[in-house]
């Protein structure tokens, strides 16, 4: 069997080698990689930051999907030929968090295409544990989009948002835009604030209310949509001082607050508007396996249409370019990388 990988070995650069096929240990299943998404953070990764925790070189990328090569002892529920995607969490089932149910913020967390080997290469083993089947009308390319979609599936489960509330997305990247579709999918209304004049494109295409916050006064805007309540949820995704200085002001009374993007440095947050208003804080990291199984019934429902955020597929020995066309580009959303298994 022919096998590539794509290796990532520092300063902007892939390495393209013979990939491995190794038989899948006890609880363990082989992938034939289908198509991989890069996110911001395999662009972080592309751009050196991150090489404290992925050591080049090394295999990275976690947003995939595949079909079950081989399956180890122990394995039950999948088979040979079965459509998947992985959830790229390796978690311990020990610590407290994992005790509690909560092994999607294990203390011993390692995130698979990081900390470990990824998913940009021809055949690829992992943890049975980690799987989700895909149903045959969702094709792999959509499915290499469920990783990012679970994780604004997850987003808007920790903000509580409802049918026919109103929410502010602080940010229109891929996430952010993921989020507005999850929300109107559950039959909420939505505004995007961003700057990017292509991304409020992109959202307005799709049927999402967009805002240029530099060009209008984000409060006043608000007030307006929601004759002047406020918003019930805002989600704070674009890692910017200046979007945590709003959220505040435009939330309404006990609205709710999720805080989605990793922000470089402490970001300083109005907490007299807490106290002021009974608002909400609430975290959101990445995501659990309901998330998962939400955004999969979601795309295979119809409810929500991934094609539209694909904006380049590159083949394995292609990598560079599928990377160099997500750098500092706004009108990208996702490019995917083909490792061979198609459908």
């Amino acid at each position: 069997m022919q096998a590539l990988a794509a290796q990532y070995v520092g300063n902007r650069s892939f390495e393209i080698l013979e990939g491995r096929v190794d038989a899948p240990s006890a609880g363990e299943v082989r992938l034939r990689v289908g198509y991989v998404g890069i996110c911001g953070t395999d662009m972080h990764i592309y751009h050196g930051l991150m090489d404290h925790r992925v050591q080049p070189p090394q295999v990275v990328g976690h947003e995939m999907s595949g079909v079950v090569d081989a399956v180890g002892a122990d394995v039950t529920g999948f088979s040979v030929g079965d459509r998947v995607v992985v959830r790229p969490l390796d978690y311990c089932g020990d610590c407290p968090a994992c005790r509690e149910g909560y092994s999607h913020i294990c203390h011993n967390l390692k995130f698979m295409g990081v900390d470990s080997e990824g998913a940009f290469q021809s055949y690829w083993n992992v943890k049975a544990r980690t799987l989700h089947k895909l149903p045959e009308h969702v094709s792999l390319k959509q499915g290499a989009l469920i990783e990012p979609l679970a994780v604004a599936c997850h987003d808007v489960s920790r903000a509580r948002l409802k049918a026919g509330e109103k929410a502010v997305i602080l940010g229109g990247g891929p996430i952010g835009q993921l989020i507005a579709q999850v929300a109107i999918g559950i039959g909420a209304e939505v505004m995007i604030s961003e700057p990017s004049p292509e991304r409020r494109s992109f959202a307005t295409s799709n049927g999402v209310l967009a805002v240029n916050p530099v060009e209008q006064d984000l409060k006043s805007a608000v007030d307006e949509w929601t004759g002047g309540k406020g918003a019930d949820v805002v989600f704070e995704v674009s890692g910017v001082q200046p979007a945590v200085d709003v959220m505040t002001e435009i939330a309404a009374v006990r609205g709710r607050i999720c805080m989605v993007a990793i922000h470089s440095s402490k970001p300083q947050v109005d907490v007299f508007k807490f106290f002021w208003r009974e608002l909400e804080l609430v975290g959101a990291r990445v995501y659990e396996a309901e998330d998962f199984e939400r955004a999969i019934d979601m795309v295979a429902d119809g409810k929500i249409d991934l094609e539209p955020f694909i904006s380049k597929v590159a083949q394995l020995d292609q990598i560079d370019s599928a990377f160099s066309s997500m750098d500092g580009n706004p009108s990208g959303m996702k490019a995917l990388v083909s490792c061979g298994a198609d459908g």
